[in-house]
């Protein structure tokens, strides 16, 4: 299956990171049709999200987002305009890779 690894390091402290990413579930429940389940830690947050063909997982941490996705099959050969999706999603969201 391919795998996709997003990395972005932030400034925002855990505060900031967890409000942007609820941000990111809402639009990745919303508009990708994801089943997302936040698993809230003390330094680090885990957010797990699924669908049909996509299955993956979003820590959060007060310095860094990190993003890993697996792909199933059919979206595989897609990877390279989803991966470029999810990273105008997150410039977005944190604002562009310095």
């Amino acid at each position: 299956m391919p795998e996709l690894k997003i990395e972005r390091e932030h400034t925002l402290g855990m505060a900031g990171a967890r409000l942007v990413a609820e941000r990111w579930r809402e639009q990745a429940e919303q508009e990708w049709g994801m089943n997302c389940a936040l698993e809230p830690g003390e330094a680090v947050d885990r957010m797990r999200f699924e669908r049909s063909g996509v299955s993956g997982e979003l820590i959060v941490t007060e310095t860094r987002f990190d993003l890993q996705i697996q792909l199933g099959f059919l979206l595989g050969a897609y990877s390279g305009k989803i991966a470029e999706k999810i990273n105008a999603n997150l410039d977005e969201l944190l604002g562009p890779v310095a």
